[in-house]
């Protein structure tokens, strides 16, 4: 990218813009937009397979040179199961659940919390560290605990304010968390977070999830936010052996025998779970 000579120019400002308009892109998706942003700025064309990764690395470079002071940040992080490193526009500082509650209402949000509640503890156990959840599982969420038939303790728990969302408001709110980056949908069904969630909420994860309270004391538990050793990024997906698995690999199906990471290994009954009709996990009181 030519520079002049505040090392900022309109070929900057067209990436920049054109990144805060997608929030996340990878190196192929950057391709055809910096050949496009180069062929206006120096009225030559240039085609996509004329930009190397040094070029948008230079621009990434100018970028967060420039929005740094407004707490934002282009970081990157490789994809759990494509290995396709994605750049994602964060804030730095700021709480990312509140600057959602600028987009969505307060009950879209208190839904948002619950269901990663549900991701990253009523789905991720000791023996089933699934760290995703289906779309049948998430719109049961659509009501706070506290008002759902079978609870009656009336203790508030987080994002239990409020009467909640309608059912059709529930799958339009999860739609919308795929559209705009946050979730990812697999082929079977389950959300997780996408690259740019776990970029963008990764310290109010391990500060949220990683909390040790006294039942996690005694069941000796890992950390729930697990980070990789070489990388430090969150881990929610992968293969810890042949047989062991992070993420929704690790659900119990419907009529199988699901292999549960304790000690000693041993395979035991899964609870029913299909992504056609999934239930609650069970987990003979481990959690």
């Amino acid at each position: 990218m030519p520079e002049d000579d505040e090392q900022w120019n309109d070929g900057h400002r067209a990436f920049l813009q054109a990144f805060m308009a997608r929030s996340t892109m990878t190196l192929e998706e950057a391709k055809p937009l910096l050949a496009a942003i180069l062929t206006a700025y120096e009225r030559k064309e240039t085609l996509p397979e004329d930009i190397t990764e040094a070029d948008f690395n230079s621009c990434i470079s100018a970028a967060n040179t420039r929005i740094s002071p407004f707490d934002l940040e282009i970081r990157s992080t490789f994809h759990q199961t494509t290995r396709t490193r994605s750049y994602a526009l964060v804030n730095s500082t700021s709480d990312p659940i509140i600057q959602l509650a600028t987009t969505h209402t307060a009950e879209e949000i208190s839904f948002l919390k619950r269901v990663l509640d549900a991701m990253f503890e009523t789905y991720n156990t000791t023996r089933h560290e699934v760290m995703a959840i289906t779309s049948m599982q998430a719109i049961r969420l659509s009501k706070p605990r506290d008002t759902e038939a079978g609870n009656t303790d009336g203790v508030e728990t987080q994002g239990s304010a409020g009467p909640g969302l309608k059912l059709a408001e529930a799958e339009k709110m999860l739609k919308t968390l795929v559209d705009e980056g946050w979730f990812e949908k697999s082929k079977r069904g389950f959300y997780s977070l996408s690259p740019r969630a776990l970029m963008e909420l990764r310290g109010w994860l391990i500060e949220t999830y990683n909390d040790v309270d006294e039942e996690d004391v005694e069941e000796d538990r890992a950390p729930r936010i697990k980070q990789c050793v070489a990388c430090k990024e969150i881990v929610t997906m992968t293969e810890w052996t042949g047989n062991d698995f992070v993420g929704e690999r690790a659900a119990p199906k419907n009529g199988q025998q699901a292999k549960r990471r304790n000690g000693a290994g041993s395979n035991v009954n899964a609870s029913r779970i299909t992504t056609d009709e999934p239930s609650h996990v069970e987990d003979d009181g481990d959690d």
